[in-house]
C-alpha cells in the first residue's frame, strides 16, 4: 500500500496541447520588451495559463498595471487593459471593480510600484478586502527607470543608488499585506511554473482581496551589477534559499537570504467589500423610503 501512487483523478491538469498562449497576447505587440531570462515573461505565461484553466472570458476579464517593467506586462494580454499611473493602479482597480462587479480585475504590480509610492494603496486595498487579485513582481530594483533601489532590495546588495550596498531592510510585503488585512496572501518563485500557476489560480477564485508576491529576477540590471550571473543562476539561487532541501548545494551565497515561505501563507474568511458595500447601500435606500 505504501507504494501506491497518490490518486491525482480528481486534479484538473490541463494537458500541454490544450493551452495555447498565443491565443491570450496581443501579437501585433511582438517582440515583447522584455530582456532575456526576465522572469516577468515566466509570471505572464503563468498568469494566462491560470486565466484558461478558469475559464475567464477576455470580455470579462481587466487587467490594471503601473509604471515600470511590471507595467509593460499587462499590455501583451488581450483582454480589457489599463495601464495606469506610478502606484496607483489598485486606486484605479479598486473603482473599476466597484463599478463593474461582474469583471474578473487582475493587478500586475512591481517591488516599487506597490510598495514604494503605492504602499499605501496596498495597504488600504488590503484592508477593505475588494475581490482583486494583486501580482507582485517582485525582482528587488527599479529595473525599467535606472537600476535604483527598492523597498524589497536584500541587504548590501548594489543599486544605482546603493553604490556601497543597500543599508535599508527588506519588506517583507507578504507579512505586510496579511497585518494589513488581505483575504488571501500566497508567495512563489518563477523557477515553479506550475505551482505557481495553481496558486494564481486559487487567488483569483478567492471571494475578496489577493496578495500574491512573485520572486522574479533582473538580469540585465540586478543580476549584472551584483555578479549574481544570468538567469538560470539567479533562479535557482532563489530556490536555494527558499527551499534549502531541494537546491541547498547550488549557490555558495543565496540570492535572497530571507528564508521565505512560499504556498499560501494566510487565509481569512472576512466578508468581501464589494457584496457588503452594496448591501449596505441596498438598506439605505430602505431606510430612506421608511422616512
Amino acid at each position: 500500500m505504501d507504494n501506491m501512487a497518490p490518486d491525482t483523478s480528481s486534479q484538473k491538469v490541463t494537458p500541454p496541447g490544450d493551452f495555447e498562449i498565443k491565443d491570450y497576447l496581443r501579437l501585433e505587440l511582438m517582440p515583447h520588451f522584455m530582456c532575456p531570462g526576465c522572469g516577468h515573461g515566466i509570471a505572464l505565461r503563468a498568469l494566462l495559463w491560470a486565466i484558461h484553466e478558469l475559464g475567464i472570458e477576455k470580455d470579462n476579464l481587466a487587467i490594471v498595471s503601473g509604471i515600470g517593467c511590471s507595467g509593460r506586462v499587462g499590455a501583451y494580454i488581450d483582454a480589457n487593459t489599463f495601464h495606469f499611473t506610478h502606484g496607483r493602479p489598485l486606486a484605479m482597480a479598486t473603482g473599476l471593480k466597484l463599478a463593474r462587479p461582474d469583471l474578473t480585475v487582475i493587478v500586475i504590480s512591481g517591488d516599487g510600484d506597490c510598495l514604494a509610492i503605492g504602499g499605501n494603496h496596498l495597504i488600504h486595498a488590503c484592508r477593505r478586502n475588494l475581490d482583486i487579485t494583486c501580482l507582485m513582481l517582485n525582482n528587488e530594483v527599479y529595473g525599467m527607470t535606472g537600476g535604483q533601489v527598492s523597498p524589497t532590495t536584500s541587504d548590501s546588495m548594489l543599486t544605482t543608488t546603493t553604490t556601497a550596498g543597500n543599508m535599508e531592510p527588506a519588506f517583507d510585503a507578504c507579512k505586510l499585506a496579511e497585518a494589513a488585512g488581505a483575504g488571501l496572501v500566497g508567495r512563489e518563485v518563477t523557477l515553479q511554473v506550475p505551482t505557481l500557476k495553481n496558486l494564481i489560480k486559487e487567488g483569483i477564485s478567492h471571494q475578496g482581496f489577493s496578495f500574491l508576491e512573485i520572486i522574479s529576477d533582473c538580469t540585465e540590471v540586478y543580476g549584472r551589477k551584483n555578479d549574481l550571473g544570468e538567469s538560470p543562476e539567479m533562479i535557482l539561487k532563489q530556490k536555494s534559499d527558499l527551499r534549502p532541501e531541494s537546491f541547498g548545494n547550488t549557490a555558495d551565497q543565496p540570492f535572497r537570504p530571507n528564508k521565505l515561505e512560499t504556498g499560501v501563507l494566510a487565509r481569512t474568511g472576512r466578508p468581501e467589500y464589494g457584496a457588503a458595500y452594496r448591501a449596505h447601500g441596498g438598506r439605505a435606500k430602505t431606510h430612506g423610503r421608511k422616512k
